[in-house]
């Protein structure tokens, strides 16, 4: 199995707070990796490195490689837009841009590279939401503010504006911890999908949900890799007493 994203001892400070400590792993090109832990353990801070997201926080500090295809994504020479383009985010919470129609959130990222062709918007549009299973259910109200949607509607809107500039990564913030049980297995759904054209990292603190999507799940602890593997191996034979503790419930 290729790798896609490659960590070698990632160090994440915040100030004297040091989140996260000496981590090395791999994800897997087209498969989805579940990052696991409880609370506070720098799931999110891992997740959120992996674009740069870090770069906007001035008391932070990575140190170690991040390698997306083998180049280091925080090489002094690598521009961390270019890297955001390639390696997209969806949030905890759906956050279409209210101002919007359903239409212009997904051609946001787009439009911020200047103009385009209707039609060529057109088929991105359609493209886009045909992936998240919303075409169906929104075509014929695409000027309408994305607001008017379900929750689980905005979330899929969210997926399709992130996967319309063509990533090659798909970060996931707990994306599903806002939503019903219903929309929860769309996304679900949707997820398997995206990883026959997308490597997909995400973070999640329901088990269940880690053991249904995911190929292969890291257990942090403390900010520190505990664990990682293939999921039906971490779930059913973990080598770390501390992963059979987690996933058992006697700890979280």
């Amino acid at each position: 199995m290729t790798s896609k994203v490659q960590l070698e001892q990632v160090n994440i400070h915040f100030g004297k707070n040091h989140a996260v400590r000496d981590i090395s792993m791999d994800f897997p090109e087209n498969s989805v990796t579940a990052i696991i832990g409880p609370s506070g353990c720098g799931k999110s801070t891992l997740l959120r490195s992996i674009n740069r997201m870090h770069d906007l926080v001035p008391s932070a500090k990575v140190t170690g490689k991040i390698l997306l295809d083998n180049g280091d994504i925080y090489n002094r020479s690598v521009d961390p837009v270019s890297i955001r383009r390639r390696v997209g985010m969806v949030f905890q919470k759906p956050n279409p841009f209210p101002a919007m129609t359903i239409y212009d959130n997904v051609v946001a990222g787009y439009k911020l590279n200047g103009r385009m062709a209707r039609s060529t918007a057109d088929e991105i549009v359609e493209t886009s939401l045909k992936r998240v299973a919303l075409w169906d259910e929104v075509k014929d109200r695409l000027k309408t503010n994305a607001m008017t949607l379900s929750g689980g509607q905005q979330q899929r809107l969210c997926i399709a504006r992130t996967i319309a500039v063509k990533p090659e990564v798909i970060l996931m913030d707990e994306p599903a911890s806002a939503l019903d049980p219903i929309s929860t297995l769309k996304i679900e759904e949707l997820i398997e999908e995206l990883k026959e054209r997308y490597t997909i990292i995400i973070v999640t603190h329901n088990m269940q949900q880690a053991a249904r999507v995911s190929d292969y799940t890291a257990f942090l602890y403390l900010g520190e890799l505990i664990e990682c593997g293939e999921t039906k191996k971490i779930f059913t034979t973990p080598e770390q007493k501390q992963t059979e503790d987690y996933i058992t419930g006697r700890f979280g």
